[in-house]
């Protein structure tokens, strides 16, 4: 038996919003961009295939972060897919710690990618882009990536997700 659905506000605040949110789990992904010393890079859960034909992914960002202008200004995203054992990587990239832009990328091995942006070696999967269109709606902007290359390893690892607030694995079947 199911429990009773409560009234909510027909517009929902940010606080219920982001409480109703919580409860979906993602996959976790950091999303590098730059180079050298203005290499940046933040943790994500909202990347997604947006299509196969052509290879073309869709990551949504704070325009409030860091690694915005530099994605913006170089034109090219990472999308690092995590697996259960990056979760300090994750971390870093979500800011705790109070590490910012290169230092981010500190006690993890890196590959530089054909974009210029880092590549997670160890990765399930890194997928290299170029900015291709960007949509701007309230504090987000919605970037849609042209996959130039793609690069897969650990394919039986767990995979990193996250929700409640928390980090856990989703192991494989």
């Amino acid at each position: 038996m199911s429990s009773p659905v409560r009234d909510v506000p027909p517009l929902a605040g940010a606080a219920l919003m982001k409480r109703a949110m919580r409860r979906l789990a993602g996959g976790v992904v950091v999303v590098t961009a730059g180079s050298g010393e203005e290499r940046v890079g933040l943790t994500a859960t909202s990347a997604v295939s947006l299509s196969v034909e052509p290879p073309t992914m869709l990551v949504c960002i704070n325009r409030a972060v860091s690694a915005w202008p530099v994605i913006a200004r170089r034109r090219h995203f990472c999308i690092n897919i995590l697996g259960a054992g990056h979760q300090a990587v994750a971390e870093r990239f979500a800011g705790i710690g109070g590490l910012k832009g290169a230092a981010r990328y500190a006690d993890a091995d890196w590959v530089a990618m054909p974009s210029g942006a880092s590549g997670l070696a160890g990765a399930q999967a890194i997928l290299d882009c170029t900015l291709d269109e960007v949509i701007e709606r309230h504090s987000h902007a919605i970037l849609l990536g042209a996959v130039g290359e793609v690069r897969i390893a650990n394919e039986d690892a767990d995979a990193l997700v996250y929700r409640l607030g928390r980090f856990g694995s989703l192991p494989l079947a």
